[in-house]
């Protein structure tokens, strides 16, 4: 197959779900029933041409199709490793997420709406995987915030929906407006809109230390624009009340539409790696949205507004790692958090329900301080030992070597809570046999996505004072929030605990700020305009 006709295949996909997006208007000549059809169809046509996308760019490389637009601006497209592995998840997702909306509006009048809504959705995501061209990236990124906005209002009497997308259009707003004086001064430093050309002309620059000073600013809007779209630390309240959108919408935000943030950075990755100011702005807001999430997540007894929250941590994460310059490992993050909050969202009606319950309600044995500190202690000194057998054996770069600590951070977090709190040594033997395959999972996973990568992105970077001084700042809070989780069980009957535990679950009334400041609060509006 040429590279012209699977091109022309490809871009069949996003076509024929904009054409299912305009004819979902037309109730009256096409049904329900027929819009289904190409709707199933057309997600299964879109899966098996990700498959032969992924077999020829593994033949071929970089597949690139020409330019339709003037001076190097407009609209191109481009398949890579980056491309086809984002193009391959977005499309299994979309088969799946459509498959389950098959049956769950069915009823709804307004479910060719609903099909509609999702197909433009879709399609505005395929073309900012597959973009060449920063015209057109930056086309198909506004797309993708209005197509969502739609789908968050598809129950417009909904008065907190509507508030949710106010907020959101709000936050996606601020990402166009900085992400286009990025992309306008990437244009204006290298006169061109071709990324391939952006990112070889960068290359050079890198080479000569002729670097100007505008694709570092650049690279810096770029960092905001991101952490803006993926609802970051202090914009993220609107991600938590969009539960009352149907939970398809909710699956595919969580698991695709979140994703672009940390999509931007990766793709980016060329010029974002010119300004260590803008990685450190990433580790920074990046890890604070880690840590706040997550923490949150554990006090919530809500299971969707829980997973909203391990969305938000994930997300943060994720850009922790491009800020570092791990973008391998942010990929395989990303993938692998996409595939696990889809299935979550889809299932959170009975399976996830009650496990979460489960994991609320289980009772903990007895311990004591003394145990904690030396359990502690012994888990500390096995992250160190195996930290500096990472320096010592394998010369790990300071990045290695943070990343490697925060996962065995969270790893420790299970070992001390099989020692502390279950007393028994067949759950240590299986705890730490777990410890064991989660590490080398994500080890040999990193390896193998650091090698598919590899061509497509910046080898590993050397971080600057600012990047290493914001992440030693993150890793001890990231240690001493697994050290007050393991000691809390003696804290309870404490009174300021429990009120810090009250304003934890309320995520320290940030959202209830941002709220006022955009006149979230002020429901009247909504409800005029609804009536």
């Amino acid at each position: 197959m040429s590279e012209n006709i699977l091109l022309s295949l490809i871009l069949l996909s996003p076509l024929l779900f904009f054409i299912i997006a305009i004819s979902s208007y037309f109730k009256s000549t096409i049904s329900i029933n027929i819009l289904k059809t190409i709707t199933n169809a057309g997600a299964l046509f879109y899966f098996i041409i990700s498959i032969l996308t992924a077999i020829l760019v593994y033949k071929q490389g970089l597949i690139q199709s020409d330019l339709l637009g003037f001076y190097q601006l407009g609209i191109s497209f481009r398949l890579d490793s980056i491309a086809v592995c984002m193009f391959i998840m977005v499309a299994f997702l979309s088969f799946v997420i459509i498959k389950f909306s098959n049956n769950y509006l069915d009823g709804d009048n307004r479910q060719g709406i609903f099909f509609g809504r999702l197909a433009a959705t879709i399609a505005s995501v395929q073309l900012l995987i597959l973009s060449g061209n920063i015209g057109v990236l930056f086309i198909s990124w506004i797309l993708t915030s209005i197509c969502l906005n739609k789908l968050l209002i598809y129950y417009p009497d909904r008065i907190l929906a509507q508030i949710a997308a106010h907020k959101k259009f709000i936050v996606a707003r601020i990402a166009d407006i900085t992400l286009f004086i990025a992309f306008a001064l990437i244009y204006t430093a290298t006169e061109t809109g071709n990324l391939e050309a952006i990112f070889l002309n960068i290359q050079n620059q890198v080479i000569n230390e002729t670097i100007p000073y505008s694709i570092k600013v650049a690279a810096c809007f770029l960092a905001i624009a991101a952490l803006f779209k993926s609802a970051q630390f202090p914009t993220h309240g609107w991600l938590t009340e969009v539960m009352e959108t149907p939970t398809p919408v909710s699956a595919l935000l969580h698991a695709g539409l979140l994703n672009a943030g940390p999509f931007l950075i990766i793709r980016m990755a060329f010029v974002f790696e010119t300004s260590h100011y803008a990685g450190a702005l990433l580790i920074l807001i990046g890890g604070i949205t880690a840590l706040f999430a997550s923490s949150i997540y554990l006090t919530q007894t809500s299971v969707k507004t829980a997973l909203a929250y391990s969305s938000i941590s994930h997300m943060g994460f994720s850009l922790f790692l491009c800020g570092i310059g791990f973008y391998s490992a942010a990929m395989l993050h990303m993938v692998a958090h996409s595939f696990y909050k889809a299935h979550a969202f889809l299932s959170s009606g009975n399976l996830f329900e009650s496990d979460l319950n489960i994991n609320r309600n289980k009772k903990y044995g007895t311990t004591s301080l003394s145990k904690i500190i030396l359990a502690f202690l012994t888990c500390i000194g096995l992250i160190i030992v195996i930290v500096l057998n990472l320096k010592n054996n394998y010369q790990a770069s300071n990045a290695t070597l943070i990343l490697a600590t925060i996962v065995l951070l969270g790893l420790s977090r299970l070992l001390l809570e099989s020692i502390l709190f279950k007393h028994t040594l067949k759950v240590i033997v299986i705890t730490v046999l777990g410890i064991v395959i989660i590490w080398h999972s994500f080890s040999y996973g990193e390896w193998i996505s650091h090698l598919t990568f590899s061509q497509t992105l910046p080898t590993e970077s050397i971080m600057n004072w600012a990047q290493l001084a914001v992440s030693i700042v993150v890793l001890i809070c990231f240690s001493a929030s697994v050290g007050f989780q393991i000691i809390t069980p003696l804290l309870q009957n404490n009174k300021s605990v429990s009120s810090f535990y009250i304003h934890l679950k309320n995520g320290f009334y940030t959202n209830t700020i941002f709220d006022k400041l955009v006149g979230a609060l002020k429901t009247n509006k909504y409800i005029n305009t609804n009536h």
